[in-house]
């Protein structure tokens, strides 16, 4: 099986397995486990932010900063793709109370202009715009990367109308990764920045969430809250610190991967694409054949191939540590015949 539906699918390494076994542990709710403070200070030193909590999930890392910058009521400008709209299960209205103003950008990217436009006037009618999120790199726009000038501007447009600023750094990693720019850098102009763990990274669950103290004292409030305060969680945030310090190094490799199943899979007379877009690890290509993205997944994953699809012709392939570059050779030959 060559599994490409996500980075979330790895599995840990024997390093990984044993640096969880050596663990020291402690009840991180009392804040005793040194593992998790480790981790947690590390990354908050990574984005150059006074302190980190470790969460289960980037939704929970999402929904803590949403709580905590918003009240009900209140309106979240987003892309309209972004993850935080699609794939958290409804959580800004159900757990915080407030309405998403989506706006289309262009490869997942926001400018400042569109931003500063979609703000409220103050009416008694309006909903208050309280917060600005940001998603880099964009899952759904295909691993795009937010560039740092427009992310500062767009800062800009959030202070001057007194609203927070979060980013959902899931694959910030590989944003840095790409770019060469610090992830201290990117994360700059945020309040709050929420970066995962289990995806590029390989770890099998977690991510931090990371900002000034007061923000990270009543983000522990929250996540206990939403029932994510954890005990003897040193044995996964031990993973997190390998995954850091054995894995992020390695996640240009990713892209490379990326791109040369981009451009094997451009090949194909079913298949549109522009191999030139993938800027990650993550490629998103059409079927043009007349046939749905769910039966050609059929017809991979019959041959051992895996995806996801992302609309009615559209597939997500996404590489990762797990899936080597003989195997991505191994995917284009088996696709080929489905997909030519």
């Amino acid at each position: 099986m060559i599994d490409l539906r996500s980075d979330t699918v790895t599995r840990p390494d024997a390093g990984m397995r044993a640096a969880m076994a050596n663990a020291v542990v402690g009840d991180d709710v009392f804040g005793e486990d040194p593992t998790v403070l480790e981790l947690e200070t590390a990354v908050a030193e990574l984005l150059g932010k006074e302190a980190g909590v470790f969460v289960p999930s980037g939704t929970m890392g999402n929904q803590i900063a949403l709580r905590i910058h918003t009240r009900p009521g209140d309106e979240v400008i987003l892309e309209t793709d972004a993850h935080i709209r699609h794939y958290e299960s409804g959580a800004a209205a159900g757990l915080s109370g407030v309405q998403i103003c989506p706006l289309q950008g262009e490869k997942g990217i926001l400018t400042p202009e569109a931003v500063a436009s979609a703000v409220r006037p103050g009416n008694e009618w309006d909903p208050p715009s309280r917060m600005v999120a940001l998603e880099n790199t964009h899952n759904r726009a295909g691993g795009t990367i937010h560039p740092l000038g427009t992310i500062q501007a767009i800062g800009q447009v959030a202070r001057e109308y007194g609203m927070a600023f979060h980013l959902d750094g899931a694959r910030l990693w590989n944003a840095s990764a790409e770019t060469g720019i610090k992830e201290a850098d990117y994360a700059a102009p945020f309040d709050s920045i929420s970066v995962c763990l289990s995806k590029g990274l390989g770890a099998p669950v977690g991510s931090v969430l990371v900002g000034a103290k007061p923000f990270v004292k009543e983000a522990r409030r929250i996540r206990k809250m939403f029932g994510g305060g954890m005990r003897q969680v040193g044995v996964l945030a031990a993973a997190g610190l390998y995954a850091l310090q054995q894995n992020r190094p390695r996640l240009s490799d990713d892209h490379k991967k990326a791109r040369f199943l981009a451009e094997g899979l451009a090949s194909f007379s079913a298949v549109q694409l522009d191999a030139l877009a993938v800027e990650t690890n993550i490629v998103m290509f059409d079927v043009t054949d007349g046939r749905s993205a769910v039966e050609v997944l059929g017809s991979l994953a019959a041959t051992g191939v895996h995806m996801v699809p992302f609309g009615p012709t559209r597939i997500r392939a996404t590489t990762h540590i797990d899936v080597d570059m003989d195997a991505i050779e191994r995917a284009l030959e088996l696709a080929e015949p489905v997909l030519n």
